[in-house]
């Protein structure tokens, strides 16, 4: 009724997303992430792996003003879905719909996909719900990886100091969560096979890689 003769318009910059320095990731992505990333996991209650995109709130180190990349990495699910969602309208109700932010501008009159083909969705529009819909599952894996993380004890308050050159004091940061490697190594065998059965395993080390990263943010 409100959107039926709408087109989806090509947005050419989203300048608040220059200003997140942490997004949230799945764990479908570590593998692709941990390559430019440091992943680390947000501090209290329902923690989520975040991929750090700089290291000082408000700062991107890799997206310019207007939100563009400057230079061709992978992009977070979290931020390619963007304007859409799957959100719960119906309390009670499992049914998620595809919602969009109208302060985007991706809807309206100009040139663009039609959003609907009659009374249906477009292509267009059923392939960015699939999308959401991959998202949505994804997300799901990741909520079950953190329940296992915070049951096994292997998540510590983390903490790096780098120290520049010709600079007297290192530079600390704090206010997230990492995995404890001494930890990690004192584990029981039977934990261990476990976490290598489940999938576990392989994550844990795309974060402790990815967290060679942080230096070059730094630099």
């Amino acid at each position: 009724q409100q959107h039926g003769d709408k087109k989806l318009v090509q947005i050419q910059s989203v300048p608040h997303i220059a200003q997140a320095h942490a997004i949230p990731v799945t764990v479908d992505e570590f593998a692709l992430l941990q390559r430019t990333y440091p992943i680390v996991f947000s501090v209290g209650d329902n923690s989520v792996p975040l991929a750090l995109m700089g290291l000082n709130e408000g700062v991107n180190t890799f997206l310019d003003d207007k939100g563009m990349l400057n230079e061709p990495v992978y992009l977070p699910a979290y931020l390619r879905r963007y304007p859409f969602l799957l959100a719960q309208l119906n309390e009670g109700s499992d049914e998620l719909s595809l919602c969009v932010d109208p302060t985007s501008g991706v809807i309206g009159d100009g040139e663009g996909d039609a959003i609907f083909d009659g009374d249906q969705p477009s292509e267009k529009i059923k392939g960015i719900l699939d999308f959401c819909e991959q998202f949505e599952a994804a997300g799901q894996r990741t909520a079950a990886f953190m329940a296992e993380l915070e049951k096994s004890g292997l998540l510590m308050d983390g903490e790096v100091a780098i120290q520049p050159e010709n600079s007297e004091q290192p530079f600390v940061y704090r206010g997230f969560r990492m995995i404890d490697e001494e930890k990690l190594r004192e584990m029981r065998g039977d934990e261990l096979r476990k976490m290598n059965q489940n999938g576990m395993l392989p994550l844990i080390f795309a974060h402790l890689f990815s967290l060679a990263q942080i230096r070059d943010i730094f630099g």
